[in-house]
């Protein structure tokens, strides 16, 4: 028969589980509980087996189960390692009143001798189950990451918080917020938001970042973290505002090559923009009057540029370097404004509009060629989109174009070939010889007879559109279509 003194210290000792039912958290839910030790279990031995050269269907699906099996394994003893490491710096004195067994749902568990005032102190969960003196046993089941329970527990034996916290992972800070938050670790919680706020993130850790404290339930101070991605309504910008003055600053930058560089900056983000409003999570209202407000000033400077360099008088050289300076850089931003136009599938005004500048490529004519081939750059870019199906105009407009342009963009071509890496020689001509290939057949036949004969006498200073000039050939006198007034068809075939 027990003693009363044994009985009595019997009656002391209170067992407390601890499951989900007590608190909504992922981490912690109901089922049996494994048998418990007292410590992490021994190094595993993971178990290997003979190849076979020639194995049986049954015997490869026994090999895969034995690989999934010796990677859960694996799995589990990095785990054991790093919760021993955890431990092993763990401030946890030697004697202990709580035993405080964490369990994972793969079985593996670890114990500790923890102390009842520091997780009353620091939790109010633990306040309201562990509310009697003496010693308790607990145990944490079902739990997904035992490693970051055992830091969050390690955490709340810290005077210092924030020094404790630095040198950590996101990743893992936001393990240790979600535990704090379910246990009600309160200065764990504010700890974990402080350092949050203060380091950088990756993208993939802002959207983890993000998925988180949506899914918590954590004070107020949580929506400052996230005022490095939320503007308040009050104070944010229209975005066609910013990029009005972003394409300003770009368009008259005084260092050529900062100016360069944030053009392929601003176009690359414009780019993926673009991409992200097919999925519709782009909030970016680019407007095209701001586009074209900024495509007539550049049309406007480059005509005065060229009208000032056709009067300068030859004793005035340095006057003269200045303005083709002048007009290589007005063309270079119209390009860039071309391209964010195309890709941006506003650019069929433009086509109307540069084919109506007859002025400008009469003035054009009158300029030495290797100051005025980047104007000719832009007659190229809109045949290569026009050639591509990126710009739709009517074919009006289209012969417009070539009817303005294109004695420039010959004159120009073995400039643009020899001095610009930005130009590709066999675009150029696909985009060229596509655009004249949908015209009228009429209109076909009188720009590729017309560069027949420029093409002789130049050779590779002139585009070679041969392959165009085979297809109009091809309409003509191999294959002739007929249509009468019910739009019927019928086909000549003269290949016999």
């Amino acid at each position: 028969m027990a003693s009363p003194n044994n009985n009595k210290s019997k009656n002391q000792l209170v067992s407390t589980m601890i499951k989900q039912g007590f608190i909504s958290n992922p981490y912690l839910s109901p089922s049996p509980s494994p048998p418990r030790t007292s410590n992490p279990p021994s190094p595993i031995q993971i178990p290997t087996r003979p190849s076979n050269p020639s194995p049986t269907l049954f015997e490869m699906m026994s090999e895969e189960q034995t690989r999934e099996s010796k990677h859960s394994l694996e799995s589990r003893y990095r785990t054991q390692e790093r919760v021993s490491r955890v431990l092993a710096d763990a401030p946890f004195p030697a004697v202990g009143d709580v035993r405080l067994t964490i369990a994972a749902r793969d079985g593996f568990k670890v114990s500790m001798d923890v102390h009842r005032r520091v997780l009353v102190g620091r939790s109010r969960f633990f306040a309201d189950k562990l509310q009697r003196n003496g010693s308790h046993s607990v145990e944490i089941l079902d739990c997904d990451d035992v490693e970051v329970y055992v830091e969050t527990l390690v955490l709340m034996y810290c005077d210092d918080l924030k020094k404790r916290l630095m040198g950590e992972n996101v990743n893992k800070v936001l393990g240790l917020l979600k535990i704090s938050s379910a246990i009600m670790f309160d200065d764990g919680v504010l700890a974990c938001l402080e350092y949050l706020e203060a380091v950088p993130w990756s993208q993939q850790e802002e959207e983890q970042v993000v998925s988180h404290l949506s899914q918590l339930q954590l004070p107020d101070s949580a929506a400052d973290i996230l005022q490095r991605l939320v503007a308040e309504p009050s104070t944010s910008s229209r975005s066609d505002d910013i990029l009005q003055r972003l394409l300003t600053g770009v368009l008259h930058a005084k260092d050529d090559k900062a100016r360069k560089e944030m053009k392929k900056v601003i176009s690359r983000l414009l780019r993926e923009n673009t991409s992200n409003s097919s999925s519709h999570e782009s909030n970016l209202d680019i407007s095209r009057d701001t586009l074209y407000h900024f495509c007539h000033r550049c049309l406007t400077s480059l005509i005065l540029s060229l009208s000032e360099a056709t009067s300068v008088d030859d004793n005035r050289q340095q006057d003269r370097g200045v303005l083709m300076g002048e007009i290589a850089r007005e063309a270079d931003n119209l390009q860039w404004l071309v391209d964010i136009l195309i890709d941006r599938k506003m650019g069929d005004e433009f086509v109307k509009l540069w084919a109506e500048q007859k002025e400008l490529s009469i003035l054009h004519s009158k300029i030495p060629t290797m100051y005025r081939h980047e104007i000719s750059k832009i007659t190229a870019q809109l045949c290569i989109a026009i050639g591509r199906g990126n710009l739709l105009v009517p074919k009006d407009v289209r012969y417009c174009l070539l009817s303005t342009w294109l004695e420039s963009l010959y004159d120009d071509f073995g400039w643009m070939k020899r001095a610009g890496r930005s130009i590709d020689k066999k675009l150029v001509e696909e985009g060229l010889g596509q655009t004249i290939l949908t015209l009228p057949l009429a209109q076909q036949q009188t720009i590729l007879l017309n560069w027949f004969d420029r093409f002789l006498n130049k050779g590779d200073d002139c585009p070679n559109i041969q392959r165009a000039f085979e297809v109009w050939w091809r309409r003509s006198f191999v294959k002739q279509y007929t249509v009468d007034s019910q739009l019927q068809l019928a086909i000549f075939d003269y290949t016999e």
